[in-house]
Formats: structure tokens, sequence, C-alpha cells
């Protein structure tokens, strides 16, 4: 299995990119500092909690407006984990690759995502402090 997608024109001498540079070619990578090693790190961590609390009821995935373009673009939870790790090893983003003509009521945000995680760790917590005030 591989983590990104393969190149159909790989090694076609017709390949519509052969004339662009690639940026790897010329352009030195600077390493992810380890404060951004440590965000994508926590990123990857989040994900596989809101994935465990969200896909039960439905959600695919996570929605994210684009910087560059100003649109939205939709994650699935596995795409979204490899362009994660893919930035881990790279030290650089993948090029867009959002789901394919996804049902936006099926993703959610960030925020959204985090705020329904604190909300089950809330109501967790408050619930076992509920069963040890019982006991007394």
């Amino acid at each position: 299995m591989h983590d990104e997608p393969i190149d159909p024109f790989n090694g076609d001498p017709a390949d519509p990119a052969a004339g662009l540079d690639d940026p790897g070619d010329d352009a030195p990578l600077d390493p992810l500092t380890e404060v951004e090693r440590q965000d994508v790190l926590e990123d990857l961590a989040d994900l596989e909690i809101y994935q465990a609390l969200l896909s039960p009821i439905g959600v695919r995935g996570l929605v994210i407006e684009c910087e560059d373009c100003r649109e939205p673009h939709y994650f699935d939870w596995d795409l979204l984990r490899g362009n994660l790790r893919h930035l881990l090893s790279s030290g650089r983003p993948r090029v867009h690759e959002p789901a394919y003509d996804p049902d936006p009521d099926h993703y959610v945000t960030w925020d959204y995502a985090r705020g329904y995680a604190d909300g089950v760790h809330d109501t967790l917590t408050e619930s076992a402090g509920d069963d040890t005030d019982s006991d007394d």
C-alpha cells in the first residue's frame, strides 16, 4: 500500500508535467521544528479520538477551509491521517487531495470535533464523579 497516489505518468515520455521543475530538486527541505512536529503528533492523536467518537454517528471526516483557495476541503479520516503522516515524514504538506464528491452533511470541522470530544470527556468525568459521590 502506498501512502501517496501513484503517478500514472511515471516514466512516460509524454508526461504533461515533464517540463515542470520538481520543487524537491532544488528547494532544500526545512524539517519541521520540534513545536511543529509536536503539533502534528497531537493532531494525529486527536484525529484518532475524533474518528472513534464520530464515525459511529455517521461522520466520515473533517472539513478544512483551505487558506489558498478559500474553499472547504473535505477529508475522510484515512486521507487526513495519511496527509498528517506525510507531513511528519517529509516536512511538507501534500497537494490538495480532498475526498471525491463528498456530502457536506457527513463532515465536521476540527473545532466541532474538538468540542464534541470535550463534551464526551466532561460527561464521562461528571458521571464518574457522581458515582463516587453516591458511595458516601
